[in-house]
């Protein structure tokens, strides 16, 4: 059998799939065995790390792959899914360059505590280390549990946080959450963490741009909890605040308080881990909890705009540690979805949304769910301000300004000039077959903001761009799209050529 059948397969995938859905799914999977089964063709065996990927990938992407690989082989390919076999679990260790905190002792005579018992040691084909124990001065070296003893003193030291302190938003729960095919997978894998904290995919990460839904999901599994538990110590916040706290508990000098605060925690929900990027105290401190929090099966969830091996100036403990337990993307939502929202969000103002004004609202407003709910909110203020019933003729007169944006001619030829000016090429260089960097490249741009801002279909703009085929098309727009979404200088550049474009 072809040994790089199962390669060429993934790259068919990512060429086809949004690239959030193949970083997620199929670029962490070990690579698959591919034996040839006789008379049954090609039998693909391919291992998985834990139910829940195993569950997902059968569901929604099995069919697909056994497409593709048959038709890379040239005779049936079937796809042999299973749990893989657990590794022996290694202590974590620091590189030699990095030095603990003071304070922090690794039991050398410890047993190791697995980072999620329920889940096997391996992810995504490489072995994750687990988490030890971390000695609390003043404690016993030979104390079988020093994390939770260390805890509970912590516990018995500090207050429980009362509902006014966990700054958990009260309104924002999985019945207010509208869910749709852009955010399935991290609403199932919240609503597993909100049953059963602590057991399984710990921790969780959830990454995806801005005004998506990570903030709502992460405050729905903290009332959850508390609605369950109305003990349970719980905290919510956005990782400048941690920021702000070790930069506070260092000028003081007083870090048993940060330890007391962050690491008696039953659940740490924390936003934008992002900004911990070039604070390498902060890191070090963020990683002290984060460690003991998973050795007393305390649960975390934290959100960020990249996935875990995307994230840039963090250090690679945490990333790996990141990336150790279960990381899915939330995609902006698509047309039926964005109706729903807007329906939904209208319910809760108490004024009813007719159907066929949330489509002509949805179909202007396709960024993000904030934007749509800030459309949605001009709309209701125009209504009450015009005294006027809600209907398409008042939509369009509430959001002219944005209409008359998005009602601008473009064509996909001043797009070509426009990003050929920008960049310095030859605009017949949009149209040839020359494949270097400098020229491929502003040409994806180009293809892209073509799809974004005209009406035109991917044939159309495949023929206007020297006679590609669509799904040279369908590439540049995904891989544009997603590394907009990691990328500060290209979303800056697009953001840039947009504007221009839109005069």
């Amino acid at each position: 059998m072809s040994a790089d059948l199962w390669q060429r397969g993934c790259e068919r995938l990512a060429a086809e799939l949004p690239e959030q859905q193949f970083n997620t799914w199929i670029r962490p999977l070990p690579p698959a065995e591919v034996a040839d089964g006789g008379a049954d063709g090609v039998i693909v065996s391919l291992r998985v790390p834990n139910r829940f990927k195993l569950d997902w990938i059968r569901n929604q992407y099995a069919g697909r792959i056994e497409s593709i690989l048959s038709e890379l082989a040239g005779r049936p390919a079937r796809l042999d899914l299973a749990l893989a076999a657990r590794e022996p679990l290694q202590r974590a260790a620091l590189p030699a360059n990095k030095p603990m905190a003071v304070g922090q002792v690794l039991h050398n005579g410890l047993r190791p505590v697995p980072i999620n018992a329920a889940a096997p040691a391996q992810q995504g084909g490489v072995e994750q280390p687990a988490v030890v124990g971390i000695h609390v001065p003043g404690q016993s070296a030979t104390s079988a549990a020093p994390a939770q003893a260390g805890s509970a003193a912590a516990s018995a030291a500090t207050p429980a946080p009362s509902s006014t302190r966990h700054r958990i938003n009260p309104a924002l729960t999985f019945d207010t959450l509208v869910p749709g095919r852009a955010n399935q997978m991290a609403r199932t894998a919240a609503l597993h963490v909100a049953g059963a904290p602590g057991a399984m995919y710990n921790p969780l990460f959830i990454y995806g741009g801005v005004g998506l839904g990570k903030t709502h999901l992460i405050h729905a599994v903290g009332n959850a909890l508390l609605k369950d538990k109305p003990d349970a110590r719980v905290l919510y916040l956005h990782a400048e605040q941690f920021i702000s706290d070790v930069v506070k508990n260092y000028q003081r000098k007083t870090f048993d308080e940060l330890k007391a605060k962050y690491h008696s925690l039953d659940l740490l929900l924390i936003d934008d881990v992002q900004f911990f990027a070039g604070k390498e105290r902060t890191q070090e401190e963020f990683f002290n909890a984060f460690e003991a929090l998973l050795a007393k099966r305390a649960h975390i969830i934290m959100t960020s705009d990249t996935y875990p091996k995307g994230l840039v100036d963090i250090d690679e403990r945490l990333t790996s540690r990141f990336d150790a337990g279960l990381t899915v993307a939330i995609e902006p939502p698509e047309l039926e979805m964005r109706v729903a929202i807007l329906i939904k969000k209208a319910e809760a103002e108490q004024t009813p949304m007719p159907e066929d004004v949330a489509f002509f609202i949805a179909k202007n407003v396709r960024a993000n769910v904030r934007e749509l709910e800030g459309a949605l909110r001009k709309v209701l203020a125009y209504s009450r301000f015009s005294h006027k019933e809600i209907n398409i003729q008042l939509a369009r007169e509430a959001l002219k300004d944005l209409l008359s944006i998005q009602n601008r001619q473009i064509s996909v030829e001043n797009i070509q000039k426009t990003v050929a000016d920008f960049y310095k090429i030859k605009v017949a260089d949009m149209y040839s077959k020359k494949r270097p960097a400098s020229i491929a490249r502003p040409r994806q741009i180009a293809m892209y903001l073509a799809k974004e801002l005209t009406q035109k279909s991917l044939p159309e703009i495949g023929e206007l761009f020297g006679g590609r085929d669509h799904t040279t098309v369908l590439h540049a727009v995904r891989k544009i799209g997603g590394e907009r979404q990691k990328n500060t200088e290209l979303n800056q550049q697009l953001h840039v050529l947009e504007q221009t474009l839109k005069g």
